[in-house]
């Protein structure tokens, strides 16, 4: 699955740069809104440059069992940097203390164990490395940090500007989304480019969705199937980052630019910003697997969610997998788990079809 010498990702981020371009660009709210996407920009970058050089210093692995653990015990710590840029910080919450009634440090806590029961119950995973990885994450980043990310190591998160961006621990499937790209760089390594890099942002919306559905006792006809509701505030026109069911309808505002994920490989976005699309063109995935797992009905995680990550695990995933590649991939998970003939193999197929992805 992975090969001999891992490829080195660069921080993944849930808010794409051409979001924070667009703030900065549009002087939206005033310059505490620009300085703050200025901002965001420039840690992002740096984050991405250390991350994409040599290891200095040691650092969490995920391929480090966690010390003294019980299979299937969650292990959580919560830092917060204070509004400073130091990681990992101070600690604020540990796996056996109480609330702390600050909304960051509980909000992570909580969905760092939705997002550890769901992998566990669903999919017997013991963490993210599958060896019970304890989950580590830092709250109050920065001023007005406009992010979240995981840079293999831990989750950091933002607090927002408070014009544009609420706090960034606020959405669920935010966090199972960002810890999901621990599970991908650990099963299968795609590179986060171009096609590769899209798959690896979809397969992170499809868990980040799938552990707030499952939070929530969703059926899949009845989930929003937006990543990021909550995050904007009040009077921004967005619903969330991005829409599964729909590409490109998320947000629609003078401040933050239209979303452009497409729905269709018709409308796929050749370019090179944004490490060639991978946060727009992951619409065309999204969409799929929506399609499928409201085709195969009930509750998402049960088939549609299986078939994916057994295609996550497929030794037949290279690091430079695209669309095509992956949607066979998906085809062959359901016919070897639910024959053949099943519903769930069409449902699938024709999901990828919908999409304009054939798999003949």
């Amino acid at each position: 699955m992975c090969s001999a010498v891992p490829h080195r990702h660069s921080i993944f981020c849930i808010v794409p740069p051409f979001v924070l371009r667009n703030l900065a660009r549009a002087g939206a709210g005033g310059g505490r809104v620009v300085d703050a996407a200025l901002r965001t920009l420039a840690a992002d970058s740096t984050f991405r440059s250390l991350r994409a050089g040599p290891r200095l210093t040691a650092d969490l692995s995920l391929k480090q069992p966690a010390a003294l653990a019980v299979e299937g015990t969650k292990q959580r710590t919560i830092f917060t940097a204070e509004n400073h840029q130091d990681l990992p910080g101070r600690v604020v919450r540990a796996e056996k203390d109480k609330a702390t009634g600050d909304k960051a440090v509980d909000e992570a806590f909580d969905s760092f164990g939705a997002t550890y029961d769901f992998y566990w119950q669903i999919f017997d995973r013991n963490s993210i490395n599958d060896e019970g990885l304890p989950l580590n994450g830092t709250v109050h980043f920065g001023q007005d940090y406009d992010n979240a990310f995981w840079d293999g190591q831990r989750m950091v998160f933002g607090d927002g500007d408070g014009e544009i961006f609420q706090r960034f621990t606020i959405s669920t499937d935010v966090i199972g989304h960002e810890l999901t790209h621990g599970v991908t760089e650990d099963e299968a390594q795609l590179m986060y480019q171009f096609q590769s890099g899209a798959l690896n942002e979809s397969v992170s919306d499809v868990f980040g969705s799938l552990v707030k559905q499952w939070s929530k006792k969703q059926t899949a006809d009845k989930a929003d199937w937006l990543i990021g509701e909550g995050l904007f505030v009040p009077g921004i026109q967005a619903r969330a980052l991005r829409d599964m069911k729909n590409p490109g309808t998320a947000f629609d505002d003078p401040k933050l630019g239209k979303d452009q994920q497409p729905g269709n490989m018709k409308d796929y976005l050749q370019t090179f910003e944004d490490n060639g699309g991978v946060h727009i063109n992951s619409g065309i995935p999204n969409r799929a697997f929506c399609l499928a797992a409201t085709n195969i009905g009930g509750y998402a995680w049960e088939k549609t969610g299986k078939i994916w990550y057994e295609t996550l695990r497929d030794p037949r995933l290279r690091p430079n997998t695209g669309f095509r590649r992956f949607a066979r991939l998906t085809q062959a998970n359901a016919v070897r788990l639910y024959s053949h003939t099943s519903s769930e193999a069409k449902a699938v197929a024709d999901a990828w079809a919908q999409v304009g992805i054939k798999l003949a």
